[in-house]
């Protein structure tokens, strides 16, 4: 199968990473192009943060959330893993966000 692929973008809480990863899966094998976060920040990834003071810990989230903004960019929409219906206010955030940008936002769950 050739041609273009739509390129989908998760968004969600990182606690929820084996649903990201249950995602990512099937969309890729659904013929999507996955882009995911590149961190488990709530579920795992602890020594990323660990030693960090809080001023370099701040920039880094601060840097992570600008670089999933460009993460939506690139994509023609977002998949919201939204596990018992739960959406935290970043990614509350990053589906206003993929909306003013014209992108399409589908969730795990119904909302």
């Amino acid at each position: 199968m050739e041609g273009k692929y739509p390129v989908v973008t998760l968004c969600g809480s990182t606690r929820f990473k084996e649903q990201f990863m249950e995602a990512q899966k099937r969309l890729t094998l659904e013929g999507n192009i996955v882009i995911s976060v590149g961190l488990f920040g709530h579920s795992g990834d602890q020594e990323v943060w660990e030693n960090m003071d809080e001023g370099i810990l701040t920039k880094t989230k601060e840097m992570l959330d600008d670089m999933h903004k460009r993460k939506i960019d690139m994509a023609d929409e977002i998949f919201v893993i939204n596990v018992n219906g739960y959406i935290g206010d970043s990614t509350c955030s990053e589906i206003e966000y993929a909306k003013a940008h014209g992108k399409k936002v589908r969730y795990l769950e119904k909302i």
